[in-house]
C-alpha cells in the first residue's frame, strides 16, 4: 500500500450580507464568504490537501472560478467530484485533520454536523474526520472579520500490487 500526505489552505473575504457556508454547514452571522461557489472555505481548503495528495494539481485547476458550471454550486458537490478523481486514480481518503481561523460566529456547536456532512459526502466514517478552530486574537484582516482561513491535512492510500 502506498499512503500519500497532502496540505490544502483557502482563504474567503467576509462580506456583510453574504451566506456563510462552512463544511456544508450555514452558519447564522452578518458577514458571509464571497466566492464563486458558495465560498466554503474548509471544504475547498479539503479539496486541496485531497488533489495535492495525489499530485493531481488544485482546486482552480479542476473547478475554475471563471466557469458558470460551478458558479454559486454547493462545494460539498466539488469535494464529491474531488474524490471522484481521486477514486480514478487509484486513491481513497484515510483521514482528514482541518483548521479554522475566524473570529466569529463560534464553530465547536457546528462540528459534529460538519463532519458529518463530509463523511457522508466523501463515504468514510466520522471518527477520520478532524475539525478544529481558533480566532486570530483579533489580530489581522482574521480579526476584523475580513476574511476566514482554513487549513487541511490528508492522508490518501493507493493499493500496489506485491
Amino acid at each position: 500500500m502506498k499512503i500519500k500526505v497532502g496540505f490544502g489552505f483557502d482563504v474567503h473575504q467576509l462580506k456583510d450580507g453574504h451566506p456563510f457556508v462552512v463544511g456544508g454547514v450555514n452558519l447564522v452571522h452578518h458577514k458571509g464568504a464571497y466566492g464563486h461557489s458558495d465560498a466554503d472555505v474548509l471544504l475547498h481548503a479539503i479539496c486541496d490537501a485531497l488533489l495535492g495528495a495525489a499530485n493531481l494539481r488544485d482546486i482552480g485547476f479542476h473547478f475554475k472560478n471563471t466557469d458558470p458550471q460551478w458558479k454559486g454550486i454547493s462545494s460539498l458537490i466539488l469535494l464529491k467530484e474531488t474524490v471522484k478523481l481521486l477514486a480514478e486514480n487509484g486513491f481513497q481518503v484515510g483521514n482528514i485533520d482541518a483548521m479554522l481561523c475566524l473570529e466569529a460566529p463560534k464553530i465547536n456547536p457546528h462540528i459534529p454536523k460538519m463532519q458529518e456532512n463530509i463523511a457522508s459526502t466523501i463515504g468514510m466514517d466520522v471518527a477520520d474526520i478532524s475539525i478544529k478552530a481558533t480566532t486570530n486574537e483579533t489580530m489581522g484582516f482574521i480579526g476584523r472579520e475580513e476574511g476566514v482561513v482554513a487549513y487541511a491535512v490528508c492522508l490518501i492510500e493507493k493499493q500496489t500490487s506485491s
